[in-house]
């Protein structure tokens, strides 16, 4: 067996939760799919979560989306694409948001026990160094309380943030070099394939639903010019704390009004405000809401 089949046999035997970790285009995926299929190959229970908002595996970007695995069927990537459930963070910068990507995380991972896994499968992000990845990971970790960390790394990259993890929670770390089968993606590359996803979102038949303007979290300010969230994407409540997916909304000149545009069937309960615009081309452009609101 080599480092990595060894992982992988050590989080599908005996593991409860597993997060892997690692830098841009590691492997993560690759080794979370594989574990989740030997997992099911030997009887086990399994929910993925990916806690990717950027490349994502389960669910469209700006969430965090879990999928139950309960055949091989479900690991093709068109299946895994389909959530069970979703969080909603609303960028594709977990650190424009923490405060939604740890809910969402804690919800997802409570939801997925609930359900019956046995086994959940984390995977995270590429975010991993300075302040801002030590910080993300030290919370995603606190928050799923996982019994193993699965590290992906060139060279040392991981080291301080597996020194976090054994001094904060004493968690059994397992390391592993980058995984051989990946290929490295650019920046524009990685930029093109958020766009696709998101395009492919919305494609298909959509619904529509007029929006009143209090709907919203954040709270819309009085008298507000409602055409400064055209384009603006958002999660569709569904009134328990979970999300049914994502909107856009768009500006109705002729009622000064908004309308909603969803692949969801189901109307909203409410409306939460992401933090990007999609442009025509559905690249996201990153918005600050308290510029937007003019407001702290």
């Amino acid at each position: 067996m080599n480092e990595h089949e060894q992982l992988v046999d050590r989080a599908a035997r005996h593991a409860h939760t597993v997060v892997f970790l690692g830098g841009l285009d590691a492997g993560k995926s690759t080794l979370a799919r594989a574990t989740a299929a030997f997992a099911l190959r030997i009887g086990r229970s399994v929910a993925y979560i990916d806690a990717d908002v950027a490349e994502k595996t389960v669910g469209p970007p700006t969430t965090v989306g879990m999928k139950h695995i309960r055949s091989a069927d479900d690991l093709t990537l068109d299946a895994l694409a389909h959530a069970d459930a979703l969080g909603f963070v609303g960028s594709t910068r977990p650190q424009d948001d923490l405060t939604a990507l740890i809910g969402a995380l804690q919800r997802l991972r409570d939801r997925a026990r609930t359900e019956g896994a046995d086994l959940l499968i984390v995977d995270t992000g590429g975010e991993v160094s300075g302040i801002a990845g030590e910080l993300l990971k030290y919370y995603m970790v606190d928050v799923l309380e996982p019994d193993l960390v699965a590290g992906l790394q060139r060279g040392q990259e991981l080291e301080p943030i597996f020194g976090i993890v054994d001094r904060f929670f004493g968690i059994e770390i397992a390391r592993a070099p980058v995984h051989p089968d990946v290929v490295t993606t650019s920046v524009e590359e990685r930029m093109r394939a958020h766009e696709k996803a998101m395009a492919g979102y919305f494609e298909g038949e959509q619904q529509r639903f007029r929006i009143k303007p209090t709907v919203f979290v954040p709270t819309l300010p009085p008298l507000y010019d409602l055409q400064t969230l055209d384009r603006m994407l958002v999660g569709l409540s569904d009134g328990r704390g979970g999300f049914i997916g994502l909107g856009l909304l768009g500006y109705v000149p002729q009622d000064a009004g908004l309308r909603l545009t969803t692949p969801v069937a189901e109307p909203p309960k409410a409306l939460r405000l992401g933090s990007v615009r999609l442009e025509d081309t559905y690249r996201a452009k990153r918005v600050d809401l308290r510029n937007l609101f003019g407001t702290e």
